[in-house]
């Protein structure tokens, strides 16, 4: 039997009350046989980024964010869209990756939780972004799923069984995406 397929599960918000960490947390609670994820809630605390702190001994926060991002198969990001971009906060954590090389050739997919018309620019700033740091976009696996208000109950996951199950297909996707790409 194969090792699971580790998944990186990344927010864009600082939001305690999230529905993009809710949806990633709910991504965790269905994750399917085989795949194992890991939810990184330390957007907050990363510095600004400043180029002449892109050195060993990196700022802590930075040095775990790449630390996991290495040790990740794939990263699956979900980030809400401010002003018609990327938060600043989650551009910041995406600046801080581009030095470490950790993000080249990483497989990487996003989900849109905004309703219809929105999070758009969001979406393609990311993967402009993305582009840059010479990632492999797993395009079948970047989707929008609206995130309904009150969707999200007490355990803070989504409760609505077709949207777990929209989710557990997001990471099996993906899952299949990594396991092709170890076979070649």
């Amino acid at each position: 039997m194969s090792d699971p397929v580790s998944i990186l599960l990344v927010s864009g918000s600082t939001r305690a009350a999230s529905g993009n960490t809710a949806v990633l947390r709910t991504a965790a609670a269905v994750a399917p046989a085989g795949v194992r994820t890991e939810l990184h809630l330390g957007l907050a605390e990363l510095p600004a980024f400043n180029p002449e702190l892109d050195v060993e001994p990196l700022p802590p926060p930075v040095a775990r964010l790449r630390a996991r991002i290495a040790a990740a198969d794939a990263v699956l990001f979900c980030t809400p869209e401010y002003a018609g971009a990327l938060p600043g906060s989650f551009k910041n954590l995406l600046d801080w990756t581009v030095g470490g090389g950790e993000m080249y050739r990483k497989p990487v997919a996003w989900l849109n939780v905004a309703p219809e018309g929105r999070g758009d620019g969001a979406s393609a700033e990311l993967a402009v972004v993305l582009g840059y740091l010479g990632t492999e976009v797993i395009e079948a696996a970047c989707v929008r799923l609206t995130l309904a208000p009150g969707a999200v109950g007490g355990d803070g996951t989504a409760t609505d069984p077709t949207y777990r199950d929209a989710l557990a297909a997001v990471l099996r996707t993906v899952q299949h995406h990594v396991a092709g790409a170890a076979r070649t």
